[in-house]
């Protein structure tokens, strides 16, 4: 995952590529694991949850191995750019993260779970890079699908802030904000891990738990 520019800076809306008004390659049918969809529309009662913590190849794994996500995707988000290439991402120049796409069954595993598993799989505080991989398309994210998962997602930052400061790390750098487009990668990057099981795989924790339980929103009327 080590190709391309290493970008320090996001670009701007005039300044990043064009994009095209459609992908250039179709997205794979069903997931290479779970042997569910991956494109939508989803089955009633999932949700929908999308982060970006690192190479994308490894994140991915973390969730479609959680008990309750139905299906995962890897996509570029968070840009300006319009249905990008790898390569173009890994240029610096669209704006986009690497970002991996939950599905998931809030009755078996509520969001908050999937934030305190997104939080322990890479470290938050480290800018455009993540590890050894260097550049904004590394960038930590969090993108929101409704007003209770933004509210949970900035919860779970503040509570595990402390924690992190307390073992000598400095600020989370995350950006949490609703979701925007999401365009999904192209098919060898999907499930990557699970077609090349001696892949690169980036992911790494800081090895310090985020609290359980204080990510979940308040109640409305709290």
């Amino acid at each position: 995952m080590l190709f391309g520019r290493r970008e320090t800076r996001l670009p701007t809306p005039a300044e990043a590529l064009p994009g095209r008004p459609a992908p250039e390659f179709p997205l794979q049918e069903r997931h290479t694991v779970l042997g569910t969809p991956l494109a939508g529309p989803y089955p009633e009662g999932l949700e929908v949850a999308d982060f970006g913590l690192g190479c994308f190849w490894g994140a991915e794994r973390i969730f479609w191995q959680t008990e309750g996500v139905w299906t995962t995707l890897v996509g570029y988000q968070g840009g300006h750019t319009p249905h990008p290439t790898y390569e173009e991402a890994c240029s610096g120049l669209t704006g986009h993260t690497e970002a991996v796409r939950v599905v998931f069954d809030p009755s078996v595993i509520p969001y908050a779970t999937l934030l305190k598993i997104f939080w322990e799989s890479h470290d938050p505080t480290q800018g455009h890079r993540q590890g050894n991989d260097q550049g904004t398309q590394y960038r930590s994210a969090v993108y929101t699908h409704s007003p209770a998962q933004q509210q949970t997602a900035e919860a779970s930052r503040d509570a595990y802030q402390p924690v992190l400061t307390t073992s000598g790390y400095g600020p989370i750098t995350t950006e949490i904000h609703p979701a925007g487009p999401f365009y999904y990668a192209e098919t060898y990057h999907q499930q990557y891990l699970a077609k090349n099981p001696a892949g690169y795989c980036g992911i790494g924790g800081t090895g310090v738990s985020c609290p359980i339980g204080i990510a979940e929103a308040p109640a409305p009327d709290a």
